[in-house]
């Protein structure tokens, strides 16, 4: 499962470095990072009942909720840490099939071009991993299916908070 997490890895951040979405270097934020498993602990359940009939969206919504774990970290981590389930927290502003939008609208303020240009890579980056998921040829309901969404997922996390830490300015960049 390594090595699919890998080639997902080195896909997205070829394609997000190619629209200029991230650095080579992706930024490091351990406080996001460590968020991931509790995340992923509480997001799976409805996340594999939507995967069926939309895998995009089960896929896809993990990539904002990292943006919005990046956001909460900048904004005011003090108190979004203490938070004991942060996706619960967000899913229950609208539910979870508006949780996109809440998290655009309400969590990373975007409007009008910006809100659609991120609906599409956001969509775009949920259709090349759900590709890349198709092209493992793994039998639905096994284990091995599991732990390959739980990867799937992973990497959509940790890019969407690599993109967002990007759009907020944070750039790792090599010191002199």
């Amino acid at each position: 499962m390594k090595q699919f997490e890998d080639q997902l890895r080195q896909d997205l951040h070829q394609f997000l470095q190619s629209m200029k979405e991230i650095d080579a270097r992706l930024p490091e934020c351990p406080d996001v990072e460590e968020k991931w498993e509790q995340i992923a602990k509480a997001y799976i359940p409805d996340g594999i009942k939507e995967f069926n009939d939309f895998p995009s969206a089960s896929l896809g919504w993990m990539m904002y909720i990292g943006m919005a774990v990046a956001k909460f970290w900048d904004a005011e981590w003090e108190i979004y840490s203490k938070i004991d389930d942060l996706y619960a927290y967000m899913r229950d502003k609208r539910d979870y099939d508006a949780m996109d939008e809440y998290i655009r609208e309400d969590v990373l303020l975007l409007r009008g071009v910006d809100y659609t240009v991120l609906e599409k890579l956001v969509g775009e980056c949920a259709s090349r991993v759900y590709n890349a998921l198709r092209h493992q040829n793994i039998e639905p309901g096994t284990q091995e299916a599991f732990n390959a969404y739980v990867s799937c997922l992973h990497q959509l996390y940790l890019f969407g908070a690599a993109m967002q830490l990007n759009r907020m300015g944070y750039h790792m960049t090599k010191m002199n």
